[in-house]
């Protein structure tokens, strides 16, 4: 028990280090606080995937679990930059542009009561609906670029009109496929099948509009996807494995196998919790169950090759493992063992001096391999900064949900008997 209550403390210590970090990489202009994606980077990034909007919610993130107004100030001030921002930006996507500024700019008025916020929330998402050209909003057509992401952001903001806008084209762009259906969701021949960028993050914004909108056809429509993935394992029947792509994109680049959030298993599952939740059928917990073995018995967070798991973030690294393994604990009871060990091998990877703590990823095919820090949520500090946070709420019994829950994170709740349906 000594040891867990020292681990818990450790990383509570290690995000709030981590936050000052961040904190400081800023630079203060009249419009508030804009982030780069690096402390080294020129320009503004406004993105949730790696600049400001994420950084806000992990600062939200903070102010609720430390009860410190220093991180809520600065959230208001990096939510004035989103607001000054959005007239001018032009991406309209969830990770990548207007869509998710509104998420963040929407949790800063629900958490702090900021109301400029709402309403450069209200006017980035019409700017998003304007921008629609019937079918799309740019050649990607899945989640962290397209329509799915567009459809599950516009939803967690409240406007649901906009999300069924954005799924209901998927709806005559399925191919069939002998496991069900798939989509093209990039120009090229390949068809990706994990969350980021595939299928799956399709079938998860289907799932989640369709039972909000009372629409069977999307959610049917997603468990014909969701089928299409699960008839290309090649692991069970204990664990779960489906390649990125077929045929392989960019194969001297990708990976064929993953196992974080984006294009692996640790995102795998977050589907296949969703869809179990939403149907009672218990197939689909079994599959989340089968993602878990897979991802904490494949080696990570040790780097057994160049390129196994070189990643330390949310998006492909052990942060986006991490969220997983709390979300277990909650809803199965599981013990937290491999929780504690990501969750070291974080504090061992931390860089840690008078500026604060960071984390450097690496890229074994060019040297330096060291990558400067990041400070956003997908390979940086704000990604890390939320787990670690939650880490210690689960370990010390509090509060397991996220103060400013993410658009494509199912919440977590202790399972309910179920029954497999007919």
């Amino acid at each position: 028990m000594a040891v867990k209550v020292e681990r818990k403390e450790v990383a509570e210590a290690l995000a709030a280090d981590a936050l000052d970090w961040m904190i400081g990489s800023l630079r203060s202009t009249d419009a508030g606080l804009p982030w780069a994606s690096t402390p080294i980077d020129d320009q503004a990034d406004h993105t949730l995937y790696s600049g400001g909007a994420g950084i806000v919610l992990a600062l939200l993130e903070a102010q609720q679990h430390f009860g410190d107004d220093r991180y809520g100030n600065t959230a208001l001030r990096g939510a004035a930059v989103l607001t000054a921002a959005v007239d001018d930006e032009e991406n309209c996507s969830l990770y990548f542009g207007l869509t998710g500024m509104a998420v963040a700019l929407r949790a800063v008025h629900r958490l702090l009561g900021d109301e400029p916020a709402a309403r450069a929330a209200d006017r980035a998402l019409r700017r998003v609906r304007s921008r629609f050209d019937g079918r799309r909003w740019g050649e990607m057509f899945e989640l962290l670029g397209g329509n799915a992401g567009i459809a599950l952001g516009a939803l967690h903001a409240g406007d649901l009109e906009l999300a069924l806008l954005a799924v209901v084209p998927y709806l005559d762009t399925a191919d069939p496929t002998p496991g069900g259906v798939n989509w093209a969701v990039r120009p090229g021949p390949a068809r990706s099948h994990h969350l980021a960028h595939g299928t799956l993050g399709i079938a998860y914004a289907l799932a989640a509009v369709g039972a909000a909108a009372g629409r069977d056809d999307l959610i049917e429509l997603a468990l014909a996807g969701a089928a299409d993935v699960v008839s290309r394992d090649e692991a069970g029947p204990a664990g779960f494995l489906v390649p990125h792509s077929d045929p392989q994109h960019e194969p001297e680049l990708v990976e064929r196998y993953s196992y974080g959030w984006c294009n692996g298993l640790a995102g795998d599952a977050q589907v296949f919790r969703l869809l179990g939740a939403l149907t009672q059928d218990t197939a689909w917990t079994a599959l989340a169950d089968r993602c878990w073995h897979t991802v904490s018995h494949c080696g990570l967070p040790r780097r057994i090759r160049p390129g196994f798991w070189d990643n330390n973030g949310r998006c492909c690294g052990t942060a986006g493992v991490l969220a997983l393994a709390c979300d277990r604990h909650v809803e199965h009871a599981q013990p937290l063992d491999f929780a504690d060990v990501l969750v070291d091998d974080l504090v061992s990877r931390a860089t840690v001096d008078a500026e604060g703590v960071r984390w450097s990823n690496h890229e074994h095919r060019v040297r330096p391999s060291t990558l400067e820090p990041h400070v956003g949520w997908t390979m940086g500090n704000a990604g890390i900064v939320r787990e670690l946070l939650r880490f210690t709420r689960v370990t010390g019994g509090a509060d397991p949900e996220y103060a400013a829950p993410w658009p494509d994170h199912p919440p977590a709740a202790p399972r309910q008997a179920t029954s497999p349906q007919n």
